[in-house]
């Protein structure tokens, strides 16, 4: 299965749990699906995010869901054959030889680092400029996961706040038939389901999807640094491999060298 499908199938897995139980146990889909709480919880997290984050951040979210579920996968592997490649080019040819492959690499800061090594970029540069554009990046991606860990947080007080609602309007609304008060107080409950439940199955994943979205880009830039500041130094290339295969998980360097 591949990485991308595995969020898309939790989902599934999470929502079909849920609400299967859900209707299991008795539950109507016209109870769950019905507009006021709906519009409540949701339309007060989009709120509170509009308030706090104001809204050019709120129409970016469909984005950030997209990348969440879609996430770019990076071939580290293949990036660092490429770097060895190019070490070995360029003790045989010379530096400048390597100028006409560079569109080769996938990744643009990869190319990048390797174009300001060619324009005579010294060590301590190369290395200020990369982690500038590594910290920029960082901030960037904590700052979009933070917003649906907020969400996360929104949601449920959101769901409260249209239970509280509606047993207040069941209440005022009281008459002397005990089953459909009963039946009223069940329907006021169903926003704090929602809340709780997009909360948990919705926001506070895709957040924690970001985060690891955040990872697997900060590795790819990290190994494009060291393997440019290697090259640069003009190491080995079995030096330079062993160095940026060390900076994998164990079974991707197995994988790596069974290849």
């Amino acid at each position: 299965m591949k990485k991308n499908n595995g969020s898309v199938l939790g989902l599934i897995i999470g929502i079909g749990a849920i609400f299967g139980s859900f209707i299991f146990e008795g539950g109507s889909l016209k109870a769950l699906f019905n507009l006021p709480p709906l519009v409540i919880v949701f339309g007060g997290t989009f709120a509170a995010v509009i308030i706090g984050f104001g809204f050019d951040r709120f129409v970016n979210i469909p984005t950030l869901i997209k990348m969440a579920y879609t996430p770019k996968e990076y071939n580290l592997i293949d990036l660092i054959n490429s770097m060895v490649d190019f070490s070995i080019i360029s003790r045989k040819e010379g530096l400048l030889a390597i100028e006409k492959r560079i569109d080769d690499l996938e990744y643009v800061f990869s190319r990048k680092l390797l174009r300001y090594i060619i324009d005579g970029t010294d060590a301590d540069s190369l290395q200020n400029l990369a982690y500038l554009e590594i910290k920029s990046m960082q901030e960037r991606h904590q700052s979009n996961a933070f917003i649906f860990t907020k969400m996360g947080g929104y949601a449920p007080t959101m769901g409260i706040i249209g239970t509280v609602m509606g047993l207040i309007m069941t209440l005022a609304n009281a008459s002397g038939n005990s089953d459909l008060l009963v039946k009223n107080i069940a329907s006021a409950f169903i926003a704090t389901l929602w809340g709780v439940v997009s909360a948990n199955i919705v926001w506070l994943p895709i957040g924690d999807k970001l985060k690891q979205c955040h990872l697997q880009e900060k590795q790819m830039m990290e190994i494009s640094l060291e393997g440019a500041l290697s090259l640069q130094s003009g190491e080995i290339p079995s030096v330079i491999k062993a160095k940026l295969l060390g900076l994998l998980p164990q079974k991707d360097q197995l994988k790596a060298l069974s290849l």
